[in-house]
C-alpha cells in the first residue's frame, strides 16, 4: 500500500485527529483546510465524532498535491498537541513508544498501521522507528520530529528525523516507511 491508500475499508479517525489539519496550519490557510474537510465528507469536524479515514486521506492527498509537503510536516508537528496522546510521558523514549498509543486511540474499526520503535539508543542518541500506516512520510516525520523537540535531553541541540530510504518507503508504494531519529 502507497501513502493515502487505507489498509482496510471502515477504518475511523478521532475528530480530535481530523482537527489536525485545520489547526496545525497558520490562520491564513484554515478556512482553506475545513474546505478541502469539506470536500471529502468531513464538515464541520468536531474533536469527539469519529471520520472516515478514507476521507481524512484523501484531503491529505489533496493537501500534498496542492499545497505542498512541508504543509503535510507543518500538520504533523502538531498533531502532538492535536490528537489525544497519553498524558504521562516523562523520557524522549516513552513520548517514541506513545505513538502509536496515541495512534490506536485515535484510530478505530479495523487495521489502521502501527507505529513501532525499532531501536533506542541513548547513550549514542539514536533511534529507529518503523510506521506501518497509510499517512504521507512527511507527516510522520513532523510528529516524529515534535516530540523529540519536546521530549528530548537538556544537552541536546540539534534534533533530526531522516526517512531511511535503504529500506522500504511509502513514498515508493511501501506498507511501511523506517526513520532515523537523532539528539
Amino acid at each position: 500500500m502507497a501513502q493515502f491508500k487505507p489498509f482496510v475499508p471502515n477504518v475511523e479517525v478521532l475528530g480530535q485527529a481530523v482537527l489536525g489539519i485545520v489547526y496545525g496550519v497558520s490562520d491564513v490557510y484554515q478556512e482553506k483546510m475545513l474546505n478541502i474537510l469539506a470536500k471529502y465528507g468531513i464538515m464541520d469536524p468536531q474533536a469527539d465524532t469519529w471520520y472516515p479515514q478514507e476521507a481524512w486521506l484523501k484531503a491529505f492527498e489533496e493537501i500534498s498535491n496542492t499545497i505542498g509537503i512541508y504543509t503535510l510536516f507543518a500538520i504533523g508537528k502538531a498533531m502532538p498537541e492535536k490528537a489525544k496522546f497519553p498524558p504521562d510521558i516523562q523520557t524522549l523514549e516513552d513520548a517514541l513508544k506513545s505513538i502509536d498509543t496515541a495512534y490506536q486511540l485515535n484510530h478505530r474499526g479495523g487495521d489502521s498501521g502501527y507505529y513501532r520503535l525499532i531501536s533506542y539508543d541513548a547513550q549514542h542518541r539514536k533511534a529507529v522507528m518503523e510506521c506501518r500506516n497509510p499517512y504521507p512520510c512527511h507527516f510522520d516525520r513532523g510528529i516524529i520530529l515534535s516530540l523529540v523537540r519536546k521530549f528530548k535531553p537538556r544537552d541536546s541541540y540539534k534534533q533530526d528525523v531522516i526517512l531511511d530510504l535503504n529500506k522500504e518507503c511509502r513514498l515508493d508504494g511501501g506498507d511501511s516507511s523506517t526513520y532515523i531519529i537523532s539528539w
